[in-house]
């Protein structure tokens, strides 16, 4: 094994390590496939979550939407504008809950666009995507594999307010925010995109697929004369709550640094 491929893995290592906190340290021989859904929880009481089908049915009225309106994007637009329009957005009743709306964060001509669900707490505190725990559990993972908000990533979610008690948001909820999210990715171009979690992965596909059969391959994300390879793995968050969910996560974010390497 070359110097730089045994340094490569050793920082894998390094910076992952606590994440994976179940000692990982090198390959392993089963397959995970875990489809269950993670359930919501608010005061100790399981909270029904919107169904995969609810989420679909909102992406297929947006494409036909956008199939009758082929008029391109307005040449002035830009993610100032963009973060601009989100901030003052009232289009769903998340936009009288919040305290801020999170507009992403990252550079402009990102190698890797990162699309998570929405905003926590700390999130709506702030005005920024994945800055609790799950957000720092993020930036860790990232940065195993080379990657940082910082440097080379945009960082965003599905819908740009937090859902209450942090549920999962409405179909209509992530059906208003669409238009911002468009922009967004025909404007920054990344090279790949990183869909994390559930809501995330099945929106952007447009599918009801478990996200334990969409994770560990690459599919492909169109919009506008884009083709973006994405790729789909588990959300932070069930990384701090579910511990069997870490090696397959890691396994991802493996697959997809090979794919930049290529």
């Amino acid at each position: 094994m070359a110097d730089s491929e045994k340094q490569k893995i050793n920082k894998f290592i390094n910076l992952a390590g606590d994440f994976l906190g179940s000692g990982y340290r090198g390959e392993y021989q089963e397959q995970f496939e875990i489809d269950e859904e993670i359930p919501a929880i608010e005061n100790g009481s399981v909270v029904e979550q919107p169904k995969a089908a609810e989420y679909l049915k909102v992406a297929e009225q947006l494409s036909d939407a956008e199939a009758k309106d082929n008029t391109p994007p307005e040449s002035d637009d830009s993610l100032e504008l963009i973060a601009s329009q989100i901030n003052s957005c009232r289009n769903c009743p998340l936009g009288n809950s919040r305290l801020n709306a999170a507009p992403g964060e990252g550079v402009s001509s990102p190698l890797v666009m990162v699309i998570g669900e929405g905003p926590g707490k700390e999130e709506d505190e702030q005005g920024r995507p994945f800055v609790g725990r799950a957000g720092q559990l993020l930036d860790k993972m990232l940065s195993a594999i080379d990657l940082s908000r910082e440097t080379n990533c945009f960082i965003a979610n599905i819908v740009k307010c937090r859902p209450p008690e942090n549920r999962d948001p409405y179909p209509e909820e992530a059906a208003a925010c669409a238009q911002f999210l468009n922009r967004q990715i025909i404007q920054l171009k990344p090279k790949f995109i990183l869909a994390a979690g559930r809501i995330a992965a099945q929106t952007l596909l447009k599918t009801t697929e478990p996200i334990g059969k969409l994770r560990g391959k690459f599919k492909e994300f169109y919009i506008g004369d884009l083709i973006i390879p994405t790729i789909v793995t588990y959300h932070p968050a069930a990384l701090l709550r579910f511990e069997e969910y870490k090696r397959p996560a890691w396994e991802d974010l493996k697959l997809l640094r090979s794919k930049i390497d290529e």
